[in-house]
């Protein structure tokens, strides 16, 4: 039984990693175009700027996801898969740059909120910050204690008598 747990608990935490991936690689590839928009048309303060407000408050919901992610006992799973994703498309930018940005979906032929995705991934991954989330992601899969499943104890609380606590000190 405890085998099947383990093996659902990665399972689980592959799936998870796979919706991290896409939250980080759509979610602040969209966000970021929409930030620099409003910052290159001059539009400094976000509250009355739409598209801006918008666009930070899918950077913070990436966050609280990356956040969440890294902070919570799941399986290390979770953040492996995009970590590995996002240092094997770095590592990718830095032997062929132009490989790399034809991985982004930036057809013109494709959903314009796609391309915008497309091209916020681009821009991230160069300046990289893919990389940085990356490195960030890949810490929890070192530690131990994140692979082996939560310790329960069969004692039901009570502690052992020793021979020291019958007896008393004399």
């Amino acid at each position: 039984m405890k085998g099947v747990v383990v093996v659902v608990r990665h399972f689980l935490g592959l799936l998870l990693g796979v919706v991290v991936t896409a939250v980080l690689l759509a979610g602040t590839g969209w966000a970021s175009q929409d930030a620099a928009r409003s910052m290159a048309a001059g539009a400094v303060d976000p509250v009355r700027d739409t598209p801006a407000l918008v666009g930070l408050g899918a950077m913070l919901v990436a966050g609280l996801v990356l956040g969440l992610v890294v902070a919570t006992r799941v399986s290390p799973l979770a953040t492996f898969v995009p970590s590995m994703v996002l240092l094997a498309w770095t590592v990718i930018y830095t032997l062929d740059v132009h490989r790399a940005l034809g991985l982004a979906p930036t057809a013109p032929s494709m959903h314009p909120m796609v391309v915008q995705a497309g091209k916020g991934m681009q821009d991230l991954l160069g300046k990289g910050v893919f990389a940085m989330l990356g490195i960030a992601l890949f810490i929890p899969v070192l530690m131990p204690s994140r692979w082996a499943g939560r310790r329960r104890d069969l004692d039901d609380g009570y502690e052992e008598e020793t021979p020291q606590a019958a007896g008393g000190y004399y």
